[in-house]
């Protein structure tokens, strides 16, 4: 694994004391994922503002797909970090029912 992918693969994945899974994951990577998802937040605004003002129909279903595309890249970056970080370490741990959990996953993502 190349020292970049070290530093944003997540951590730690933990139950807490409320026996809620948890992911620690790095700053680098936390920032980058609330860079993205503060950009989409401020396109979801855009496309609510232009159903305000009666846009071209075109106009805002466009902007919903570049919604879209920048939501499954922000799931893309999540699920890369957590087959680097967390699988790897579970599957390691010989906690095979994560693949279970990953496949259930990927199917909601398709």
């Amino acid at each position: 694994m190349q020292e970049n992918d070290k530093n944003n693969q997540c951590q730690h994945c933990q139950l807490d004391c409320n026996d809620m899974k948890t992911t620690h994951r790095e700053q680098k990577l936390q920032s980058n994922l609330i860079t993205r998802l503060n950009r989409v937040e401020g396109q979801i605004r855009g496309i609510k503002g232009m159903i305000e003002k009666d846009a071209y129909c075109n106009d805002v279903l466009n902007q919903i797909s570049a919604v879209q595309a920048a939501l499954d890249s922000v799931s893309k970056l999540v699920l890369e970090n957590h087959i680097r970080g967390c699988l790897v370490k579970k599957i390691q741990a010989g906690e095979d029912e994560i693949i279970d959990e990953l496949l259930v996953t990927i199917g909601k993502m398709l």
